[in-house]
Formats: C-alpha cells, sequence, structure tokens
C-alpha cells in the first residue's frame, strides 16, 4: 500500500514537475516568436537619418519611480474578483482618478455602477458657467505603480518623472491619444517611451547637446473631445514643443453611414454619465474578463458560470491554458481563419464626398471625422499660443478584404474584427480606414502641419497584434520604430533652423497636479 502511494505521489509530482516546465517553455516560444516578427520587418523601414538599426534592440532605462504596490491596491483587485465583473479594463479602473463631474452618482452610472464600492475621483477645473468639465472622464493616479503595472508621474502619465519647469537645452515631445498611445499597462514600456530613449540615442551619436523628454498623454477609451480638454489642461502647462497626435478607432462607427442601423460604442465609458445603470447579475453569472487595455463595461446577466469563470482566470495567469482554450474555441469559429458570413447592409455616403479627395471643411464627414476635426482644430490653436506644434499621424488597421488568419494565434483579432465590428465587412473597414487617413494627410496640408504616414510603414503583420489596433510587446517596440524614423526628420529640421531647442523660461501657470480622493459607496442600497 505504502509502495502504491509512492508511485502515486511520484506521478503528481512528475506531471506537476512536466506541467511548469510546458508553461515556461510556451512563454519562451511565445516571447520568441513575436520578437522574430518584430525583428524580420528591420529592413522593411527605411532608417532615419543618423540612426543605426541596432537601437531597435535598445530598451529604455528602468523607471525611478517604479515602487511597490499598496496591499490597499492588491485588496481592491481581490473586491473586483469577488464582484464577478472583471472584463474590460476592470481591474485597472481601480486605479484611475475619475472625474467627479463624469462620475454624478456612481450607482447611477452606466459603466460605474459595477465598482465594488470604491472609487478614486478628482474635482475637474471650473468651465464657464461655474460647473466642473465631465471630461476627460478620468486621470491616472499620479505617482503611482498599480497592481496592473502602470506606473506614472506627478500628472498621472505614463512614464518616468518630468520636472516642471524645462532645463535648458530640453525638448518636450507629447503623445496624444487613446489605448494605442497608452499601450497595455501590463507592457513594461509604451511606444512614446522607446521613442524618447531612441531619441536621445541619436542626439548622442551626432554629439547634440540636447536633451528629450516624453510625455504619454494617452488614456484607453477616449475621444478627440476628451483629448482637446487633456492637451490645454494637462500637457499645454508643461510647454511642450511638439504634439504627436495618434488615435482612429474610438469613434470610427461605421453606423453612421449605414441608414438605420444603431451606433455601437466601442467602450459603455464613452457613454454619458447619468445613463441608467443594468442590474447588476449576481456574482456566478457575471461576465469575466482578462482586464486587458481595451475599454470594458459592465457585466450584463446570463453571462459564463463559475466553472468557465475559473477557466478563463487561469488563461489570465497560464500561457499554456491559454493556448489550449484557443485550441478549442478555434473549432467552434466560423469560417476557420477567414471572414465570417455578414448580412447586406449598404453604405450610404452624404452627397458630394470625394472619397479620394475629401473636403475638410465639411460638416458631414462619415464615422464622426468632422466631429475630430474640429477637435483638432482646438488643439491646434491651443498648441500654437503655447509656442507648441501639432504633428498628425495616419493610423493603422491591421484589415484587408480577403485577408486570413491563424484561427488559433489570432483569435482576439477574428472575434475583434467580426464581432466587435460586426456586420461590416472587412472591405468596408479597409476602406473607411484608408478613407480617415486621407482625411488626416488633407488636414495636415491645408493647415501646413507635418504629417506621419504610421500605417503606410507599419508591417502588416497579425503576429504583432492582438487585435486590429493594440499590439503584442514587440509590436509596440515596431510601432516605436516606426514613429521613430518619421519623427526624426522632423526634429532635425527644426534643430537645423534653430527653433528648437526654445529657451527654457520659468513658467507661471501652475503644475498640472492633482490631488485624489477616495470615496465609497455601497449600490445594494435603496
Amino acid at each position: 500500500m505504502q509502495k502504491s502511494w509512492l508511485n502515486v505521489l511520484l506521478v503528481v509530482i512528475s506531471v506537476a514537475l512536466t506541467a511548469v516546465a510546458a508553461e515556461f517553455l510556451v512563454r519562451w516560444l511565445d516571447q520568441g516568436d513575436e520578437i522574430e516578427s518584430a525583428a524580420r520587418h528591420l529592413d522593411e523601414i527605411p532608417l532615419a537619418p543618423g540612426v543605426e538599426r541596432a537601437w531597435f534592440y535598445e530598451t529604455p532605462p528602468p523607471l525611478p519611480n517604479r515602487g511597490k504596490v499598496p496591499e490597499q491596491w492588491q485588496e481592491l483587485v481581490r473586491d473586483v474578483e469577488k464582484s464577478g465583473i472583471t472584463e474590460g479594463t476592470r481591474r485597472a479602473d481601480m486605479f484611475k482618478a475619475w472625474n467627479s463631474a463624469f462620475v454624478g452618482d456612481p450607482c447611477r452610472h452606466a459603466y460605474l455602477c459595477g465598482a465594488p464600492g470604491h472609487l478614486f475621483v478628482y474635482d475637474p477645473p471650473k468651465d464657464a458657467g461655474g460647473t466642473g468639465e465631465n471630461r476627460p472622464p478620468y486621470r491616472y493616479l499620479p505617482n503611482a505603480t498599480t497592481p496592473v503595472r502602470l506606473t506614472t508621474n506627478a500628472y498621472g502619465f505614463r512614464g518616468p518623472p518630468v520636472p516642471f519647469q524645462r532645463q535648458p537645452r530640453t525638448i518636450r515631445i507629447a503623445f496624444i491619444g487613446a489605448s494605442t498611445t497608452v499601450g497595455s499597462h501590463f507592457f513594461p514600456y509604451s511606444y512614446p517611451e522607446f521613442v524618447g530613449n531612441w531619441l536621445n540615442l541619436w542626439a548622442a551619436q551626432r554629439k547634440l547637446d540636447v536633451k528629450f523628454e516624453v510625455l504619454n498623454a494617452g488614456r484607453e477609451s477616449i475621444t478627440s473631445t476628451d483629448n482637446v480638454n487633456v492637451v490645454r489642461e494637462e500637457v499645454l502647462p508643461l510647454k511642450p514643443d511638439l504634439l504627436v497626435y495618434y488615435e482612429g478607432a474610438n469613434q470610427f462607427q461605421l453606423s453612421t453611414i449605414v441608414p438605420g442601423l444603431p451606433p455601437k460604442p466601442v467602450s459603455r465609458m464613452l457613454l454619458a454619465e447619468g445613463e441608467s445603470c443594468p442590474a447588476r447579475p449576481p456574482p456566478a453569472a457575471a461576465a469575466s474578463g482578462n482586464g486587458g487595455a481595451a475599454g470594458g463595461a459592465g457585466a450584463a446577466a446570463g453571462g459564463p458560470g463559475w466553472l468557465e469563470r475559473f477557466g478563463q482566470s487561469l488563461g489570465y495567469e497560464f500561457a499554456l491554458v491559454r493556448h489550449a482554450r484557443a485550441l478549442f474555441i478555434a473549432h467552434e469559429m466560423p469560417g476557420g481563419g477567414g471572414e465570417w458570413r455578414k448580412p447586406d447592409y449598404k453604405l450610404v455616403w452624404p452627397a458630394g464626398v470625394d472619397e479620394r479627395d475629401p473636403d475638410v471643411g465639411r460638416s458631414d464627414l462619415p464615422i464622426h471625422l468632422s466631429t475630430i476635426l474640429g477637435d483638432l482644430d482646438a488643439m491646434r490653436s491651443a498648441a500654437q499660443e503655447s509656442g507648441a506644434e501639432l504633428v498628425l499621424a495616419s493610423f493603422f488597421w491591421l484589415v484587408k478584404d480577403g485577408m486570413v488568419l491563424d484561427p488559433v494565434r489570432h483569435q482576439a483579432i477574428l472575434e475583434y474584427l467580426n464581432q466587435g465590428y460586426g456586420p461590416f465587412s472587412y472591405r468596408d473597414l479597409e476602406r473607411l480606414a484608408a478613407f480617415q487617413n486621407r482625411v488626416f494627410a488633407k488636414y495636415a496640408r491645408v493647415h501646413n502641419l507635418d504629417f506621419i504616414d504610421v500605417a503606410r510603414y507599419t508591417p502588416f503583420d497579425p503576429d504583432l497584434f492582438v487585435d486590429a489596433i493594440h499590439t503584442t510587446y514587440p509590436g509596440e517596440r515596431m510601432r516605436a520604430w516606426v514613429f521613430f524614423q518619421l519623427l526624426v526628420p522632423i526634429v532635425q529640421a527644426h534643430l537645423k533652423s534653430g527653433s528648437w531647442p526654445r529657451k527654457a523660461t520659468p513658467s507661471t501657470a501652475p503644475p498640472p497636479v492633482f490631488a485624489p480622493r477616495a470615496i465609497t459607496f455601497d449600490c445594494k442600497r435603496p
């Protein structure tokens, strides 16, 4: 009998050790395959003057402001897990300072009512009517390292500390956008941080007596209108030289040119405060997810049961489980790795719109482009008043008519395009993405702005993406590499003209710091 138990124990230990070894192997292969997928595209991207190819492998220095996560914050994550409402950005949401004007009564808020009785909030600046602006909906907590690995500086921007008063011979570049700018909170660095590091390598190699500082003002699920206030209230007080705008998804709604089709917000976070809160499901029926970088919403009843939620939680932690789940799910996908069958619909363009040469002065451009251009006008004017310049970038979408993907490796991309952007065809998504970039390019020409064609030079490789717009970590490095090559000529022209570096003068405006406060509430009470 004792020998039998010893045999069982030996088998259990062997299986456990094999599983651990397999987990490390799968993680290593995932990382290795992705890095190779990025590096193999290096020769496709023209190098800017003075840039060395080997710099691609250089990583920014460790963040001096990365600290230990407070235990009470770990407890907040556990509270989210217990609530059962964990899809989208729910884990990250607990470590945002929410705009109190946007929050209102959290128990009546369509998105925030799902929070487990705790939020950080801040009071926004007052508008002309004496009330607080309700946009942007949130800022990241300042001087924080969160349980989802995001590290912020005193202004709540992702990245290293940046002094309020500019130092002599310093050039500041601020990156403006949404989730594709801030990057996944789990990534060690975002693409603007890579760009800043390479710009300093470039300056050192050319023996230029300048230092580059980067501000990453991006945050997930916000719109161009949100970014107007981000630029005015948070970025411009820091006196940047350049604003780089990269965004093209959160207002990308093809329903604007399909009559009778209701709009589908990318995230319910984009809804106005005061929308009715959906009934909270019991924990056993609550939806779950991986708490990634894309926007999410409150749960709906009838979600996965405890067993599936347990499997999702395992997948969140273990690469081996993710691969196994993806393999089973892939067999259930319609069409394998090809585009799923879509219902018939018709695009109805506004009368007189020239798709090849759009009029950027029109007020009825589709996919909310007229709104976006109006917001770019506001950002451009505010930047000029502050002595800064606006640079516009094209936006990359991983979609092509007839595209076929690996149903296991690229499961999330297939679901993003066919479910998240259903019923629209790949053909129309590609068509409208190209139209959007033509509008951006035309706007830049009309207003004499530098335009960097990121979409043109980004490798069309699904192994670099987790969905049609967000990248893997090696994909983040590749996005940074493309931005870097396109920004160097702009920087070089300013240095040659003598307009940069600007003379450092003491700022008389207050620094854009803020003091979040915690609020608690109980949405179960009458």
